[in-house]
């Protein structure tokens, strides 16, 4: 099985799990129900006993959530699927078009190295059995010649013993950037399913007075991970374009009939192994690029706040206190 096809059981997986939210929707109505009542009553008594008339516009908020809580599949994970879906798409058209490139060029500097070393008269009898075969011909069988056809036999073996661990190691380097993006894309869709079906347990506790900032970081995680995928499909894009320069002047240098080409693919090492490292930054990434004040920066007012406000009480106090004893 190709791993485009393993991305696909991933992205029709989350499909199929997404109706599951509306079956939490149940649940998430009582508890939404529960808090509009508190939510409204007390916004109600409050501006009852200031004698204030009552502000409508505040209390729409939890039928608003409540109405989103009902249809949850729809008008939320719907319309930010809807949203974000062409940046998923505009990113992953950017990277099939760079591996086509890359793998086009790929195939061209590989025929070029084989007619470069096929040139050499010296390493030609190592990747064409003909010249191979050609060199034995001219050998007698005098133990010189012996000598120097087992010499050849034992070179050979060297060398292509030597390319078979080189293909392994870098078909096993390519195994295992693969299956990085794949726990990426695993973990990605693991996160998004769990915040899909819970997301409407999500939106009845924002309706409680308190916890509005739940709402707000339900939104900044959803669209964090739902953005690691472009994230991914951008950084892999970038080392395809750097690979594909770097094939360019491998091509340019074989253009010379007197250069004689590396076949260490030690660059083609180096950027696969950048690639693994690379995907595991993909969340720290996308953490930058949306961010939304929660709960946290408000508890921190808040106490900062009351401690202001407890070091004034304090030194009022300390103040009377002071007064009563001189008198």
């Amino acid at each position: 099985m190709e791993y485009e096809n393993l991305h696909e059981i991933l992205r029709s997986l989350y499909d199929e799990m997404i109706p599951l939210s509306a079956d939490m929707a149940a649940v998430a109505k009582g508890v939404a129900g529960l808090g509009a009542l508190f939510y409204v009553a007390i916004k109600v008594w409050q501006a009852l006993s200031r004698a204030e008339p009552v502000d409508v516009f505040p209390l729409l908020r939890p039928f608003a959530l409540g109405i989103c809580i009902m249809f949850f599949p729809t008008i939320v994970l719907g319309t930010m699927n809807a949203v974000l879906s062409p940046v998923v798409k505009g990113t992953h058209a950017m990277l099939e078009n760079q591996v086509m490139d890359l793998n086009a060029l790929q195939e061209k500097k590989d025929k070029l190295e084989y007619e470069a070393m096929i040139r050499n008269p010296e390493k030609a009898y190592l990747v064409s059995n003909e010249e191979f075969d050609r060199k034995l011909d001219e050998l007698g069988w005098s133990p010189n010649d012996l000598a120097t056809m087992a010499g050849m036999y034992f070179e050979r073996g060297a060398f292509q013993l030597k390319q078979d661990l080189k293909d392994a190691f870098r078909e096993l380097l390519e195994i295992l950037f693969n299956a990085a993006a794949l726990v990426i894309d695993l973990i990605r869709t693991f996160f998004l399913i769990v915040l899909s079906i819970l997301g409407p347990i999500a939106f009845a506790i924002s309706v409680w007075d308190g916890f509005q900032s739940t709402l707000n970081q339900w939104f900044t995680r959803y669209i964090s991970v739902y953005l690691w995928l472009p994230v991914a499909d951008l950084f892999s894009s970038i080392l395809a374009r750097i690979q594909t320069l770097i094939l360019e002047q491998d091509i340019e240098k074989l253009a010379d009939p007197a250069y004689i080409p590396d076949t260490s693919n030690t660059v083609y090492i180096i950027f696969m192994l950048m690639g693994i490292t690379g995907y595991f930054t993909i969340p720290t990434v996308t953490g930058w690029i949306i961010q939304a004040s929660g709960g946290t920066n408000l508890l921190g007012k808040i106490q900062q706040n009351a401690s202001m406000a407890a070091g004034g009480a304090g030194a009022a106090v300390g103040n009377i206190g002071g007064r009563l004893l001189k008198k």
